[in-house]
């Protein structure tokens, strides 16, 4: 039978719920990186680069007002400019369209000193579609990762609750699936809590900047309608001054125009650029790479605590019903399985950022960036938002694990044994089946009283764990 989209009750929709990805569905994330917030980002990139004009005496205050409040009020159908988009390759061309309509139709009194069919025409001035589509990239990706890192805040102090409480609780370390030696669940806690300090740090040290080049990242249009204005300026300057005034020095509009570029990152809240990165594009792997260590560092959690919590292990259990379609006594690892499946995915898409373009403007290779780029984001907040419900709800069974390490019989501290007996008496004593009996009199004189004690061969564990939690709390 052949699928008919137009057959079901309804009209048609396109838009994308999480119906294939229920780690971000419903999330905060999910709705700061929607259609709907990159066309607000790209409305907020333009009335930004109106005001940081206007403050540089490039156009008037009353036109940059009115830019703003056209753009903060325009309301627009994502899907339909999507669909306007494919004969731009990109929605910007369409949008400043839709902008600039909307300017020419709203003049009045409150723009006296130009009409708001002449300010239709200073939208966008001097700007590229990359540079509105960059800037609104960075608004997305910081708005999400404000949230992205409220969101690790708050899983960092469910983790150095767990790492504190179960500082000396005894379990079986395991390595290539098998035990190895006695560690503790406080321990393992605080090596998660690590990764995800330091990607949290990293996250939040992302210089994300504005873009601003012009047509091919040389500023020129600005440096032109600078000098221009200047120029324009010259008689009333000259005769309040009582100097001739011909215009301005391409040089000193040059500045003009680099100062302006910190105005707008000031305006649209984001840093300022060294240069025009239209083409050279590490902002966006390093985002990537940063967001995918994220993705990462949440999916180890929820990958030991899905293998914890089989049924054999039984030493950790979610929150989370974790039901089965066909076996009603399942309680699956929901919320693990869906974090580790970002863990998987963001790496993927990340991939796909920051590929070699061509000159000065990529054909292709930037145009490739957006969609992963925004699956990158709202799969990693998704994951971090779905992590505070896992470790917020996460049940320990302190003596399941203690009765795991006495599975081996012993031998989680053979390690241990080889420091007090000879290596072919501990070849022997491991070789032997059911629990190690150990000789008195094959131990050294030194050999300590709990030598097969799992809790007393935890090493530096416990306190492994205290300075941890004492860079998390330095960090915090």
């Amino acid at each position: 039978m052949i699928f008919d989209a137009t057959s079901d009750a309804g009209p048609p929709s396109c838009s994308d719920g999480g119906l294939l990805a229920p780690v971000r569905a419903g999330t905060r994330v999910e709705a700061l990186t929607s259609d709907r917030a990159w066309v607000r980002a790209m409305l907020d990139a333009e009335a930004a680069l109106a005001r940081a004009q206007a403050r540089a005496g490039l156009i008037s205050g009353e036109a940059a007002a009115l830019i703003d409040r056209t753009a903060a009020a325009l309301t627009v159908d994502a899907a339909d400019l999507a669909r306007r988009s494919r004969q731009s390759a990109g929605p910007v061309v369409p949008l400043v369209a839709d902008l600039r309509s909307a300017v020419a139709g709203a003049g009045g009194e409150d723009v006296s000193r130009v009409g708001g069919e002449d300010v239709a025409r200073l939208v966008h001035l001097g700007a590229t579609t990359q540079d509105i589509l960059d800037t609104a990239a960075m608004l997305v990706a910081t708005r999400a990762i404000a949230v992205i890192t409220a969101d690790l805040d708050a899983v960092l102090a469910l983790l150095a609750g767990l790492a504190e409480r179960h500082r000396t609780t005894v379990m079986a370390a395991r390595t290539l699936g098998q035990h190895a030696v006695p560690t503790t669940f406080g321990l393992k806690a605080a090596g998660w809590l690590t990764g995800l300090l330091h990607t949290r740090d990293r996250l939040r040290a992302l210089p994300l900047p504005a873009q601003l080049g012009g047509a091919a990242g040389t500023l020129a249009a600005l440096v032109e309608a600078t000098r221009s204005e200047a120029a324009r300026e010259g008689p009333a300057r000259e005769a309040a001054r009582g100097e001739a005034v011909h215009g301005e020095a391409a040089g000193d509009a040059s500045l003009r125009v680099l100062a302006l570029v910190g105005v707008y990152a000031e305006e649209v809240g984001l840093a300022v650029p060294l240069a025009p990165w239209h083409a050279e594009r590490s902002v966006i792997g390093e985002l990537g790479a940063a967001l995918s260590g994220t993705a990462r560092a949440l999916g180890k959690p929820a990958t030991d605590v899905i293998l914890m919590a089989q049924t054999e292990v039984g030493e950790v259990a979610e929150s989370s019903q974790g039901g089965s379609s066909a076996m009603p006594h399942k309680r699956n690892p929901a919320l693990s399985v869906l974090i580790r499946s970002a863990s998987f995915q963001v790496p993927a898409y990340a991939q796909a950022l920051a590929q070699v373009g061509e000159h000065e403007r990529a054909a292709g290779a930037w145009q490739a960036e957006w969609a992963p780029l925004r699956e990158c984001l709202r799969l990693t907040g998704g994951a971090a938002e779905t992590a505070v419900e896992l470790v917020g709800g996460l049940r320990v069974f302190p003596d399941r694990m203690r009765a795991n390490v006495e599975l081996t019989g012993g031998r989680t501290v053979s390690e241990r044994l080889a420091a007090h007996l000879d290596r072919d008496d501990l070849r022997a004593i491991l070789d032997r089946d059911g629990p190690l009996d150990v000789p008195p009199d094959a131990l050294d004189q030194d050999a300590p009283q709990d030598l097969l004690d799992p809790a007393g061969y935890l090493g530096a564990a416990p306190e492994l764990v205290d300075r941890v939690l004492a860079a998390y709390r330095a960090r915090s």
